[in-house]
């Protein structure tokens, strides 16, 4: 999986993906992260990417030309194997399903929106989707377009220690719930003690505790999965 980025702050992304799972991933060569910085497709002195909206209105929008211009270079023929994604406070919710969905392709470029946004013509003409990561608005997409690209690389095949360890989390279509509550050593902290269920070695009773504390979690804090 190759991942591309077209950002006006490629230097951000030097913090993101120097550490974790992602990191391993690219040293291993298990995935490929490209920065591509917007202004190398301007044409002019001062390297501009926005102007004002039409209509008037407050604060600058990213020019269509650059944009075309960098996902046409970099992709001068795309094929169903590749998608472009535009990281837009405007787009539907990013969900685990949209990271196994996305996991399916060979390359994901994203382009991340500054300032008030981009021209509508990136959407409708560019782009094969849009994506927000929360219904809040951000200064850019760079983090967003961290986040997908966390969420996508730790489904890939080997990037990940154990394989079936994504089977049980949260957001999961096996799971369709939130994860149950995990423990660790030591089994008595200050006096919380792990449920001694955890501690008998009987997996029937493990699995169904797990089930029902996972059910229940998800009630306390996200009834709208339940529904």
């Amino acid at each position: 999986m190759t991942f591309h980025i077209v950002t006006i702050f490629p230097e951000f992304f030097a913090g993101p993906f120097a550490h974790g799972v992602v990191a391993k991933a690219a040293e291993a060569d298990l995935i490929r992260i490209a920065v591509h910085n917007l202004r190398d497709w301007t044409h002019d002195r001062h390297k501009t990417v926005d102007d004002r909206p039409f209509g008037g209105g407050e604060g600058m929008l990213l020019k269509p030309a650059p944009l075309f211009d960098a996902v046409e270079s970099i992709w001068p023929a795309r094929t169903p194997r590749q998608r472009v994604i535009l990281l837009s406070a405007q787009g539907p919710l990013f969900r685990q399903t949209d990271a196994v969905r996305l996991g399916q392709y060979d390359e994901l470029l994203f382009i991340c929106g500054r300032y008030e946004g981009v021209d509508e013509r990136v959407a409708e003409h560019l782009a094969d989707e849009e994506l927000s990561i929360g219904d809040y608005v951000l200064s850019g997409g760079e983090l967003a377009a961290a986040v997908v690209i966390d969420a996508v690389a730790r489904l890939m095949p080997g990037v990940l220690g154990n394989a079936d360890s994504t089977l049980r989390e949260s957001f999961t279509a096996e799971a369709e719930m939130l994860d149950c509550p995990q423990y660790t050593r030591p089994a008595d902290f200050r006096g919380w003690k792990v449920p001694e269920v955890l501690l008998g070695g009987n997996h029937a009773e493990i699995e169904r505790w797990r089930q029902a504390t996972a059910r229940a979690k998800t009630l306390r804090n996200r009834p709208d999965l339940l529904r």
